[in-house]
């Protein structure tokens, strides 16, 4: 059914609360939610905060909660929606202002991440590194992250416990990964996964690899991987068996 107009309802507010408040939008050809919200921001309410740069769903900013759900808003058609569509910010982030949040959280936890790191003979080595086509492929996939953080939105884990201090979220899991995995890098961040980024919290739901706008395997390629990792380490009886001997023989569990 071809509709001519429809209802946008966006939440304003800012941190101190806010509500719904809903326009009456007329409908183009190929409108997609950013569309309309910036319709609504040209025509009838000038101080609407949203935030939005490339359009093409490369940026990562345009972050909101359409219908519930986390989604980029220059990715999603009206026509998905009929004659009515709800627009509100992230929920796992403080508002600043109407749809746009304090993402800042997530640069914050990303210092914590030690960088890439190879060892002092490839660093001292004039020659090209060489690594398997697969190595590349597998650290690729992670590097297709734009960072809109509809990951972390959709974790229960920040979404709704809001356990920040306990848990870095899939995005930071992303990063973890890209450099866990590369052949070249030579840190170990095992305990620091056990540590600070707290990826025991997370229990595979996928609903992160659900809502990635790049198709990201985020739970499968990532967080999986990285939780064997941290178990064949940390969990394994005959790894534990084994440090308690070096304990008692007073020799270095690492």
């Amino acid at each position: 059914m071809e509709i001519s107009n429809f209802d946008l309802s966006i939440w304003r507010g800012d941190a101190n609360g806010g509500d719904l408040v809903s326009y009456r939008v007329p409908v183009r050809e190929g409108m997609v939610v950013l569309d309309a919200v910036l319709w609504v921001q040209a025509n009838m309410a000038s101080d609407l905060a949203v935030r939005w740069n490339c359009k093409a769903a490369k940026c990562g900013s345009c972050s909101a909660e359409i219908q519930g759900f986390p989604r980029l808003m220059c990715k999603t058609p009206i026509t998905e929606y009929g004659s009515q569509v709800t627009v509100g910010p992230m929920k796992a982030f403080p508002v600043i202002k109407d749809l746009v949040t304090d993402v800042s959280w997530n640069y914050k936890v990303n210092k914590e991440i030690p960088p890439f790191t190879p060892s002092e003979k490839d660093l001292a080595s004039s020659e090209p590194w060489r690594m398997q086509q697969q190595d590349v492929e597998r650290v690729m996939e992670f590097r297709k992250c734009i960072e809109c953080f509809l990951c972390q939105d959709v974790c229960h884990v920040l979404r709704a416990h809001d356990l920040k201090s306990a848990f870095y979220g899939p995005r930071s899991m992303v990063r973890i990964a890209s450099l866990e995995m590369h052949p070249k890098d030579v840190l170990d961040r095992r305990p620091l996964l056990k540590g600070n980024a707290g990826i025991g919290y997370c229990n595979v739901t996928k609903c992160c690899t659900e809502v990635c706008p790049e198709h990201i395997h985020i739970t499968d390629n990532a967080i999986i991987p990285l939780k064997e990792r941290m178990d064949d380490e940390y969990f394994d009886p005959i790894r534990s068996i084994v440090r308690l001997f070096r304990r008692k023989a007073g020799k270095p569990t690492a």
